[in-house]
């Protein structure tokens, strides 16, 4: 069935869900995962350069820290599964291109990843990456849709 898995994960509650249905999928299939966070570059403005840089440096620091932290957590899930597992962290203004470049590169054949669920006003003002993977990846998608 599927061999390499990819699963995306920003950190929050649904993308842990999908990161543990993820893993037992990987169990029950025999197949590998590979962990992507996907970091978005600072957006900070102002007008005072010196503030700016050092802002943006502190802000980039601690979502790569924040990141880091949640790839080691998701190694110790899949690790206690006895699932094999590498991780990956990428900065891309856009986290869709990232994941599908990094499940191209790491030649996955399933994307495994949350849907926030958005509708409406919500869903065309926030977009949706999982939307976005949907409609541009050529490698299968699994979307996990959790009650609330």
């Amino acid at each position: 069935m599927f061999k390499h898995i990819l699963i995306p994960i920003d950190g929050s509650p649904l993308s842990w869900k999908a990161m543990e249905s993820g893993v037992t999928l990987a169990k029950a299939t025999g197949a590998k995962i590979a962990v992507l966070t996907a970091i978005e570059p600072s957006g900070v403005l102002g007008t005072d350069s010196k503030r700016v840089a050092a802002t943006r440096k502190a802000y980039e620091q601690h979502v790569k820290d924040i990141a880091v932290h949640n790839l080691k957590d998701a190694e110790r899930i899949a690790k206690k599964q006895g699932v094999p597992c590498t991780t990956v962290l990428q900065e891309h203004a856009q986290p869709y291109q990232a994941i599908i470049e990094t499940a191209t590169k790491k030649r996955c054949d399933l994307i495994a990843m949350a849907s926030h669920g958005r509708r409406g006003v919500k869903a065309l003002l926030l977009g949706s990456e999982t939307s976005k993977v949907l409609t541009h990846s050529r490698i299968p998608v699994l979307v996990y849709r959790f009650a609330r």
